[in-house]
């Protein structure tokens, strides 16, 4: 797609709400089962805390959601946390965050797929074995799907998160309605007990506190996910702001309703589950050969009738496919904030850039191979994982509500109006609490899981903030050291230009190499070779006399059958001895179309080019010559990877003007065009081509090719000819 029509992909807010609300949508799944997994150290004495969880969650949801409205109305730019901290408290504080959310957004990916892939086991429990490769399968697809554009994957995942849904509180009505006529269903667990951890058994007083505030802890990744909106604003259809806020609503009320509905029936039921299932008491078998389902599986089994019923496998479904595409969150905001990172010099340049579809493809490459590199260092095991998680999300949250409060005090002191002025005050209150609780349940996070795992994401935030200031200063550094200061002293001329072309054999790119040298009529210039056979180089002499070639031809011996040093010191040499004149350096090269034919030929030139690139005032130039299988690389399909950017139209390879041999002859002035570069498709190497003539855009225009299409060619692998 051109850049023009990125207007085409904006998200209405129906396509919006599943593509950035699916996370903590999706987190109902499992945000009741982590509540209760905490509970359950201590046995079922400590159970009867759940609701009471649940409810400070939900508190604490609404608090967080109307706060957030608040920020995407007053910073639409898409920056989210990171815009606003930035904006009130500084770029480096505005660095923590971004940090935070970028580790968080990767755990948002393992722990998503992961879950998703426990609800896969629960209804197919032959396939634990491959619980590992079936996660990475899962981000392959997800990664291939937001490949193809934000608005193409909202299609995709608008479904699986709407039915999910809608299965969801059809479920929690039945449930709640059969338990109003006397019915109440009953979980599979329900007549299990559970023998308390010795470390846990009979607490009071400050351990039983920390053991619920770690139980509350672990409820809070319900609220994964929440920021995504504030981050995603530039996505949504004009009014970005009100729409991203009406989204933002509509997620918080329908992720309070299903994980107040869950918690109730989880409660109702009497679902019992732990993270080890020896500690169950009154199972039939063996304890190491049984599975628990997740606290799902186990209400829908006991709401529609067994683990056999319809409803038990469409609630499994749909569970298992929104987890899984709830990481999709993290594939939208993952890469729009790396983009903004990287536009603000604190990430590589490259994850700026957008594909061909308009969606940031680096950075959601990057995620994918982060986030599968986590789920096979933990075997996908979502409570390994689940420690590593919320810390970023708890980071952010504290901190932009601070930001948001400080906004709004600026505000306030050029406010005159008293209806804004108003507005400015309830805004500052919301902020204000929602910057208070969020900061407690940062201090329970980390009191509660740090030594638990979330040490290794603290770690890791640090890692990444101290890395970005390096690219950061990298970069200052290098804007600093490129700027023009004195534009008559940058464009002064060289004395002299002394131009020297290296010769491996007499052949026809070496021929071409020579007449494009003196095409550009340098003041100087001799054809150089290091003999390490000497009846090769005297072989060599006697054609050169014999082609009657009129540059001269130097032969270095080099009795180490060495070739690059010879060449670098000797091109030193005539730079030492000549400091105010400039040399040229051509190294003829051919291009082969087959990755395989690398392989069989010399590479000798990368390492002169290498060499020579660190000597000041040497210039470096490839002439390539194109082989027959180079002809067939140049010819690819109909929609190669980058042929939008590149302006070829469909199904149309682009192709370069013809290559005119220039002729060499002593009088002749008129100069060689040569095409601006070459790109060496893999090791990012440029070359220069020579041509006779180049059609004017006049020509192109005719013909309807983009000017780019007759420099910018994909010629397949390089291979460069050295002496």
């Amino acid at each position: 797609m051109r850049s023009e029509e990125l207007h085409e992909t904006l998200l209405p807010k129906r396509l919006a709400l599943p593509v950035f609300a699916s996370d903590p949508l999706s987190s109902v799944a499992y945000a009741t089962q982590e509540i209760l997994l905490v509970l359950a150290l201590g046995g079922l004495a400590y159970l009867h805390f759940a609701p009471w969880i649940a409810a400070a969650v939900i508190a604490l949801m609404t608090v967080v959601v109307l706060s957030y409205r608040q920020v995407v109305h007053a910073y639409p730019s898409g920056g989210g946390s990171y815009e606003v901290v930035t904006t009130n408290l500084g770029p480096w504080a505005g660095l923590v965050v971004a940090a935070s959310l970028l580790v968080d957004y990767v755990m948002t990916v393992a722990v998503s797929v992961a879950s998703g892939v426990d609800n896969i086991i629960s209804a197919l429990p032959q396939l634990a074995p491959h619980r590992v490769l079936l996660a990475i399968g899962f981000v392959a697809v997800l990664t291939a799907t937001n490949l193809r554009g934000v608005r193409e994957s909202g299609r995709a995942f608008a479904a699986p998160t709407y039915l999910f849904v809608g299965g969801v509180l059809i479920m929690v009505i039945t449930g709640l309605v059969r338990c109003a006529l006397g019915d109440a269903p009953v979980a599979e667990s329900a007549g299990y007990g559970i023998t308390a951890a010795p470390s846990d058994a009979g607490l009071t007083g400050l351990a039983l506190l920390m053991l619920v505030l770690r139980a509350f802890s672990s409820g809070c990744t319900a609220l994964t996910g929440v920021e995504a909106i504030s981050n995603g604003v530039p996505a949504f259809r004009k009014p970005k702001s009100a729409n991203a806020a009406a989204t933002l609503a509509a997620m918080g009320i329908t992720a309070v309703v299903m994980f107040a509905g869950v918690t109730a029936l989880a409660l109702i039921t009497k679902v019992h589950i732990t993270g080890d299932p020896c500690r169950l008491t009154g199972l039939s078998g063996s304890c190491s050969a049984y599975t628990q389902r997740t606290v799902i599986a186990q209400i829908a089994a006991a709401v529609f009738g067994g683990e056999h019923s319809l409803g038990f496998y469409l609630i499994q479904t749909v569970t298992a496919l929104v987890l899984i595409l709830a990481a999709n969150t993290a594939f939208n905001g993952f890469p729009l904030l790396a983009s903004i990172l990287a536009q603000h010099r604190f990430l590589p340049h490259q994850l700026h850039n957008r594909g061909d579809r308009l969606a940031f493809s680096n950075g959601i490459l990057a995620l994918a191979i982060v986030a599968c590199l986590l789920l096979w260092g933990f075997r996908a095991n979502v409570t390994s994982l689940i420690h590593l998680y919320i810390l970023g999300v708890f980071t952010s949250f504290t901190l932009s509500q601070l930001g948001m409060v400080r906004h709004w005090n600026g505000e306030l002191r050029a406010e005159r109006d008293p209806a804004r002025r108003r507005h400015h005050h309830t805004a500052r209150v919301i902020n204000t609490i929602g910057a208070v609780v969020t900061g407690l349940v940062l201090v329970i996070v980390l009191a509660t899981k740090f030594t638990q795992g979330a040490w290794l994401a603290v770690l890791a935030a640090v890692v990444l903030w101290v890395m970005m200031r390096g690219i950061r200063r990298h970069y200052d550094t290098t804007a600093a050291e490129l700027a023009v200061t004195d534009p008559k002293t940058e464009l002064t001329f060289p004395s002299r230009v002394l131009a020297i072309v290296l010769v491996s054999t007499l052949h026809k790119p070496t021929l071409r190499a020579l007449a494009y040298a003196r095409a550009l009529r340098p003041d100087h210039l001799e054809a150089l070779t290091v003999s390490v056979d000497r009846d090769e180089a005297a072989a060599l002499r006697r054609h050169w006399e014999e082609y009657g070639i009129e540059v001269p031809l130097k032969v270095i011996d080099s009795p180490y059958r060495e070739v690059t040093r010879p060449v670098v010191e000797y091109v030193r040499s005539v730079r030492r001895e000549s400091p105010r004149d400039i040399v040229a350096v051509f190294i003829p090269e051919y291009v082969v179309g087959r990755w395989w034919e690398n392989l069989l030929h010399n590479q000798s030139a990368l390492w002169l080019k290498n060499r020579l690139l660190f000597t000041p005032g040497v210039m470096v130039t490839s002439v390539p010559w194109q082989l027959t299988s180079a002809a067939h690389a140049d010819r690819p399909a109909a929609r190669a990877p980058g042929s939008v950017r590149r302006g070829e139209p469909r199904g149309t390879a682009a192709t370069a003007p013809p290559l005119t041999a220039h002729p060499a002859l002593p009088g002749h002035r008129r100069r060689q065009r040569p095409t601006p570069l070459l790109r060496h498709p893999h090791r990012r190497l440029f070359t220069v081509r020579p041509v006779l003539r180049v059609p004017s855009a006049r020509q192109r225009q005719h013909h309807r090719e983009p000017a780019a299409r007759s420099v910018l060619r994909d010629e397949g692998a390089v291979h460069r000819l050295g002496p």
